[in-house]
C-alpha cells in the first residue's frame, strides 16, 4: 500500500488511493467482539459483494480475528469498525446454489442523494478496493488500544482513524452488522445469480 502525506492545510491527513486490501473477513456489532475471536454468531458458507459510490464514516478501526462458519470451519477475518457511516448508492449481492440452480439476491439502497446510514457498523471482508482517505490515522497500533468500542487482542497489529472516506467502494464480505441500519429507498430483487454489484 502506498501512502501519500499531504502538506499545508491538509497536514494530518493521509490519502490511500485505489487500495486492494486483500484482507479476510467478518463483521459484528460494535461492543460484541471483545477479542480477536468474534463468536456471537456463525457466518454462513457464502460470501457476498458490497459496493457503494461513497462511504463516509467516523470512529474507524481495523484489526485481524477469526470467526467460525456453520460447519465449524475457522476463517481468518479482518474486522473493520465504524461508529457512524453513510453509504451512497449501496448495493449488496449474494449468490447461492440451490437444487433448482443458482439463485441470487440483489439489494440496493441509498440512491438519489439520500444515502443509507449505519451506526456501530462492523464489516469483515476478504477483499476491499477503492479510493480511501483517513484523517488522523494511526497505523501499527496495538489492537487492544484502538479508539473504537470493539477491540482486538493485545499485541495484534491494528490501525484506527478519526474519519474514513472511501469512494468507489467494492468489497467481498462474510457478514455485515450494525446496531441501526437505515436503508433509504431499499429495493430487493431475486436474480438468476448472474447479476452482482460489481
Amino acid at each position: 500500500m502506498k501512502f501519500r502525506k499531504l502538506a499545508g492545510s491538509h497536514a494530518g491527513r493521509i490519502v490511500l488511493a485505489a487500495v486492494p486490501v486483500a484482507l479476510v473477513s467478518t463483521v459484528l456489532m460494535a461492543g460484541v467482539a471483545q477479542g480477536a475471536v468474534p463468536v456471537s454468531f456463525a457466518v454462513s458458507g457464502s460470501q457476498f459483494q458490497i459496493s457503494a459510490s461513497k462511504l463516509d464514516g467516523t470512529g474507524f478501526s481495523q484489526y485481524a480475528g477469526v470467526a467460525p462458519d456453520t460447519s465449524g470451519k475457522q476463517h481468518q477475518v479482518a474486522i473493520a469498525n465504524i461508529k457512524s457511516a453513510t453509504l451512497a448508492d449501496l448495493c449488496q449481492s449474494v449468490v447461492s446454489d440451490t437444487p433448482l440452480g443458482k439463485v441470487g439476491i440483489l439489494i440496493t439502497a441509498g440512491g438519489g442523494g439520500n444515502p443509507a446510514s449505519a451506526s456501530d457498523l462492523q464489516i469483515g471482508m476478504t477483499d476491499l478496493a477503492g479510493d480511501a482517505e483517513f484523517h488522523n490515522i494511526r497505523i501499527g497500533v496495538d489492537a487492544s488500544t484502538v479508539n473504537t468500542t470493539a477491540k482486538g487482542s493485545a499485541g495484534d497489529f491494528a490501525q484506527d482513524s478519526d474519519t474514513v472516506t472511501i469512494s468507489h467502494l467494492q468489497q467481498t464480505a462474510w457478514s455485515t452488522q450494525a446496531s441501526v441500519f437505515t436503508l433509504t429507498g431499499m429495493h430487493v430483487q431475486l436474480t438468476d445469480g448472474s447479476k452482482g454489484c460489481f
